[in-house]
């Protein structure tokens, strides 16, 4: 069954078996997740056809990202979409329920995943690919894809698990110490995340009586307030950890930097931000007065990201290590938004997530095509690159300017959003905060860029001499990492200067999200006024 808001609502009638098949067009909100899946099975079987992988794996995560591309165009135009599994209405069936917010993540999630399969050609290895790399991918892609758009918070729970078992195969692969040193870190804290949303699930259930997201938005206000703010803040830290606010932020600096740089972009790119819309959809959507008692604590962790990540990131010389720093501090500009919650706030932190599934996934291809060719992780021993290949040297600036939020680049729209909605609540420690997050990235980034670049060699007593372990950068990684990497760099850019497309969705999406009743109503289930 699928049902967009036009759709009337059932109310009180006891649940029934829904007649007929669900027209073909509004297949649309599972397709994404179904194909990403079939692919990845069929790339598992057909494992030692290593020729033909490569193309099969972007064709097919093309086709999601133009399924996603069609969701996100027909969800503003008509409003959110549900498709429930089975013939059940929910809450009793399952349902997958889309919205701007989550299919503008979907179609981000699936673009980069484009170009990063595009990236890793230049750098695969053959038992790569024997052991599963292109489906490990489409199995990652469908786990986003399917937490984007479910509609059912233990669907969400299933989701982050295909998640994860993608991502350790995918940590893991080449087997160097170091990648199973950072899947250790990786994989407990995750699991230990699981473990509290598990049990935040368990508890919820007990209290309301169901887990669809729609149905929980209509009855959470009925339940004993005490009890759902302890689920609350259940959540709030198993996303927490999962999102790498501060202070469970530890374990992504010490792993994000251990596997090959294509799956740190994938990993920094969309892992965190699915912790990031769990967080705007539970707290914002389905327990907003529990999200009210707990505003301050909220606010604590916004300020807390955002000024020490960038801090830590000045700190760091591993180049891979101080983008993780600076990934962490962009996920205080989405907990900036969800402590705010007003639609200026909510709208800000959509669209600073969205853009930061694409500064950041570059940030690590580039990162990658710099350690390739100076031959070093330590930023302290790459000068001299600006000489050698100004392209790198332009796309790294830009992607600093991006992410630190200056004009006219995209991150600069949702941090003034976020700064206005600070300023409307009083929120004078969060204005400052953004403030500060944006000149402390800014510095973090360009003294990076200022040793990789602009210091004629390697730090030390030789350090204004020509770097010698400087190798120019071949054809394949050219054609296959630097072109992918600048048509990533090219449209954060021209998102910047036309934003008017991203701030239309964003703002659409902060409006559903505070007043859920369409998101409500496409469900089936009863409005409460």
């Amino acid at each position: 069954m699928a049902t967009s808001t036009e759709t009337s609502a059932y109310g009180d009638l006891p649940p029934a078996m829904i007649e007929g098949a669900t027209p073909a067009a509004d297949w649309i909100v599972i397709l994404p997740v179904v194909l990403a899946l079939m692919g990845g099975a069929l790339l598992l079987m057909l494992k030692n056809t290593r020729n033909g992988q490569a193309p099969f794996a972007v064709l097919i995560a093309a086709a999601v990202a133009m399924l996603d591309a069609m969701l996100l165009w027909r969800i503003l135009d008509t409003g959110p979409l549900t498709m429930t599994m089975g013939k059940w209405l929910p809450p009793f069936g399952i349902s997958f329920t889309a919205d701007a917010m989550g299919a503008g993540f979907a179609l981000a999630s699936a673009v980069v995943t484009v170009i990063v399969l595009l990236y890793v050609q230049f750098d695969i290895a053959a038992r790569e690919i024997k052991y599963g790399f292109y489906s490990l991918v489409l199995l990652l892609l469908a786990g986003v894809s399917g937490a984007f758009l479910t509609g059912d918070l233990f669907n969400l729970y299933v989701w982050f698990e295909v998640m994860l078992i993608a991502s350790f195969g995918l940590i893991i692969m080449g087997g160097r110490k170091i990648q199973l040193d950072g899947a250790i870190k990786y994989g407990f804290l995750n699991f230990l995340a699981t473990t509290f949303f598990l049990t935040a699930l368990g508890y919820l259930y007990g209290l309301v009586g169901t887990l669809n997201m729609a149905d929980i938005a209509t009855v959470s206000g009925d339940a004993p307030v005490g009890p759902m703010t302890a689920v609350a803040a259940l959540l709030l830290l198993a996303f927490g950890m999962k999102a790498a606010a501060f202070p469970v932020n530890a374990w992504l600096p010490a792993s994000y930097h251990t596997p090959s740089p294509a799956v740190s972009a994938l990993f920094g790119g969309l892992l965190t931000k699915v912790g990031a819309y769990a967080l705007l959809r539970c707290l914002v959507v389905l327990l907003p007065a529990s999200r009210d008692i707990m505003e301050p604590v909220i606010t604590v962790l916004a300020v807390a990201t955002l000024i020490l990540s960038p801090m830590g990131a000045i700190a760091q010389t591993n180049l891979r290590r101080m983008i993780g720093f600076i990934l962490i501090g962009g996920i205080g500009s989405v907990l900036a938004g969800l402590a705010l919650a007003s639609e200026q706030g909510i709208g800000g932190a959509t669209i600073y997530a969205f853009n930061s599934i694409l500064v950041i996934s570059a940030l690590y291809l580039v990162a990658g095509l710099i350690e390739r060719v100076t031959g070093e992780t330590d930023t302290r021993a790459m000068g001299g690159l600006y000489a050698a290949n100004s392209g790198l040297s332009i796309a790294f600036l830009v992607l600093v300017f991006a992410v630190s939020g200056m004009p006219p680049f995209l991150g600069f729209w949702p941090k003034l959003m976020l700064m206005e909605a600070a300023l409307s609540a009083g929120g004078v420690s969060l204005t400052v905060a953004i403030i500060l997050n944006a000149v402390l990235t800014a510095i973090a980034g360009t003294r990076a860029w200022a040793h990789i670049f602009w210091r004629a060699g390697r730090e030390g007593e030789g350090s204004e001499q020509p770097n010698d372990r400087l190798r120019p950068m071949s054809g394949p990684e050219f054609r296959w990492g630097l072109l992918p990497a600048a048509v990533l760099t090219a449209l954060i850019f021209w998102f910047g200067v036309q934003p008017n497309l991203v701030i239309v969705g964003g703002r659409t999406a902060a409006v559903d999200m505070l007043d859920p009743a369409r998101y409500v109503a496409s469900t089936g289930l009863e409005v409460k006024e």
